[in-house]
């Protein structure tokens, strides 16, 4: 079976004790962005192995890890690129990508970077430990695939590929049937002259996302500034009639001034920016000009002593965006209240339960805490979380015992 139901998380709370937690007054009519500041019941991540997993892990009504956890095959295989300057597999941040894994629905996407693949599997509303791979995994258009987003008002998945034939491709979704068609009529190929698998981290795909309304798709293209090669941001239309949504034939494409090696991105609440990570130098905030929709820098925020900031995530509590380095073990809140962007908070974690050798990876937020995928270049991973209104530490969980290990990404919450 796939599920080990006998799975243990070893956890530390720390020093520090959990915050008072508010009522969860559940409305089954709220919005996503509602819903959001309601504590998460569950996380979910992908093992990126071979034969590649989904980590299921059970959060409590206080929102900390439970030590409850389950594992599901994807039937399909994971894979790392080649790091650039070691020439070795990479690990961490094995697919250079934020999102490898999303949720909309309670369904998780998950890619397959080994076999050209993307899974779909259903949560049992009940269990969230308990997914059930829904159709078999859909072959891709294109190769190495690390980053995924999903639609629910366009019932739409999209795919971003970063291998010797990279791009974007789209297709229908049904929670009942799985993944409909995504061939060739439905892909947008980028020129990246990489190899499969890919050498990075500059030089590839970084994150796929729809705007805030759903009515484009967005990604970020690193660059690769010691080859004089620029990375770029992307916007396509989403097209549609009364019973079906497709991907625009154009691409609105642009290189913000500034930036270099655009990363992991959110899109700012009741706005049209996209806060963006950029590991040459810190943050970005780009707008969207309405008559080229090409994005544009409207702020450069550098962070200080930074080594590669690439992950963020907004808090739907402290209405700020927190970003994560690869290299560092450290989390940074941004403010971007009054058009006004700052750094507002650092918090060093070594030490603090995650004493790996290397930084954190992917990142979410919901209700009053971030949570931050951590891998070391060993065997160690695990789940840091962050109350994010006191800016302090309350529980680290090592995931080793899930089956997780130094090429584990992705990461996406579920709340119900």
């Amino acid at each position: 079976m796939n599920e080990d139901k006998d799975k243990k998380i070893n956890n530390d709370k720390g020093k520090n004790k959990q915050p008072p937690q508010k009522p969860d007054n559940k409305d089954n009519n709220e919005d996503d962005e509602e819903k959001k500041k309601r504590n998460a019941r569950a996380l979910y991540f992908c093992t990126n192995k071979e034969d590649n997993a989904v980590a299921a892990v059970e959060l409590d009504k206080d929102g900390m890890v439970s030590g409850r956890a389950s594992i599901w095959k994807t039937g399909g295989s994971g894979a790392q690129g080649v790091d650039w300057k070691t020439k070795q597999s990479a690990a961490p941040d094995s697919l250079f990508s934020s999102s490898a894994l999303v949720v909309v629905e309670s369904l998780v996407f998950v890619v397959n970077s080994g076999s050209h693949t993307l899974s779909m599997l259903s949560i049992d509303k009940s269990n969230p430990l308990s997914l059930k791979k829904v159709g078999a995994p859909w072959k891709l258009p294109g190769e190495f695939p690390n980053t995924v987003t999903a639609s629910k008002k366009h019932r739409m998945v999209c795919v971003g590929m970063t291998g010797s034939k990279a791009g974007i491709a789209c297709a229908p979704y049904s929670p009942e049937s799985g993944i409909g068609r995504m061939d060739g009529n439905n892909w947008r190929e980028f020129k990246l002259d990489q190899k499969t698998p890919p050498v990075g981290p500059g030089n590839t795909v970084s994150q796929v996302f729809f705007s805030g309304d759903e009515s484009q798709l967005y990604a970020t293209v690193k660059g690769r500034p010691e080859e004089q090669k620029k990375g770029w941001f992307s916007a396509y239309d989403i097209k549609r009639n009364e019973t079906n949504a497709w991907l625009g034939d154009e691409e609105h494409r642009s290189a913000p001034d500034g930036t270099a090696e655009l990363f992991g991105s959110a899109v700012i609440p009741g706005s049209r920016d996209v806060l963006v990570a950029d590991s040459s130098f810190g943050i970005a905030v780009l707008g969207m000009d309405d008559k080229s929709k090409k994005a544009y820098a409207k702020h450069k925020l550098p962070v200080k002593d930074q080594k590669a900031t690439c992950k963020a995530a907004i808090s739907p509590v402290t209405k700020s965006a927190w970003v994560s380095d690869a290299g560092r073990n450290r989390l940074v809140e941004v403010s971007y209240q009054n058009d006004d962007v700052k750094v507002v908070s650092e918090i060093e974690l070594s030490g603090n339960g995650w004493d790996g050798k290397s930084g954190l990876g992917d990142l979410k937020a919901g209700g009053e805490y971030v949570y931050a995928l951590g891998a070391g270049t060993g065997a160690e991973v695990g789940i840091t979380i962050v109350h994010a209104p006191s800016k302090k530490q309350v529980q680290y969980a090592d995931l080793r015992g899930v089956g997780a290990g130094k090429s584990s990404m992705g990461m996406a919450l579920w709340w119900s």
